[in-house]
């Protein structure tokens, strides 16, 4: 009898030192069952991206490739249709000659470049001093821009296509500006002739060269694909 007593007394002192000595843990709540399903569910679904619109192509590229691609292999006898020749590159020069006396004057021709260009111009500086100009080496002289790619066709389209029709008392684009190695040069008085100037932000008239860069081997190779694309060259005679 005293040893039962004795177990019996022990027993409730043992359930108090294991609740006190090691809490309980509690046990996880459970999830309705809606919540786990939506969640599953929208862990299992995948992410669907929407289709993006495909570029549209430059205009006067697909011409050139459609059209005058054929014309220039049955005129020069290519014998395969990489030999004939293209347009590698387009090189925007505008000369800043007022900078000198005031220097603010690079601002606004390297806005009116990125309008026209639609691409961030580079600032040239000259490469030598000249005393009778009041030039030094270092100076900013002016800004250029190179457009390759569909920038390129982009900017050649809008210049046949808009840009040289404003011209004022226009009588056709001269030939002398081939080099003989199938390149292009022409220069523009006026920015104004793009569409993209604004007149009335407009702080001072500038000019421009225009380069054509071609792989074409000779300039009659090369203004043969430039009459193609529409440039508008004045007649001879």
């Amino acid at each position: 009898m005293a040893k039962e007593e004795k177990q019996k007394k022990a027993a409730p002192a043992a359930v108090g030192a294991d609740a006190k000595g090691s809490p309980k843990k509690k046990a996880p709540k459970e999830q309705p069952a809606a919540e786990a399903g939506g969640k599953a569910k929208k862990s299992a679904e995948p992410k669907v991206q929407e289709p993006k619109a495909p570029a549209v192509p430059p205009r006067l590229r697909e011409r050139y490739k459609s059209e005058l691609v054929p014309k220039l292999v049955e005129r020069f006898s290519y014998k395969n249709t990489m030999q004939v020749p293209r347009v590698h590159k387009v090189v925007i020069n505008m000369g800043v000659g007022e900078i000198i006396q005031n220097p603010k004057a690079i601002d606004g021709a390297l806005a009116d470049m990125q309008q026209i260009a639609g691409q961030k111009p580079n600032v040239r500086r000259a490469r030598k001093s000249v005393s009778n100009f009041k030039l030094r080496e270092g100076v900013v002289v002016g800004c250029a821009v190179t457009l390759r790619g569909v920038r390129m066709w982009e900017f050649l389209d809008r210049l046949l296509t808009f840009s040289i029709p404003r011209i004022r008392d226009f009588r056709g684009i001269p030939r002398r500006g081939f080099d003989g190695r199938g390149n292009f040069t022409f220069g523009v008085k006026e920015q104004l002739i793009f569409p993209e100037i604004d007149y009335d932000t407009v702080d001072q008239i500038r000019g421009m060269d225009i380069s054509i860069v071609t792989t074409a081997r000779t300039d009659e190779e090369a203004f043969e694909l430039l009459s193609g694309l529409g440039m508008p060259f004045a007649r001879q005679g």
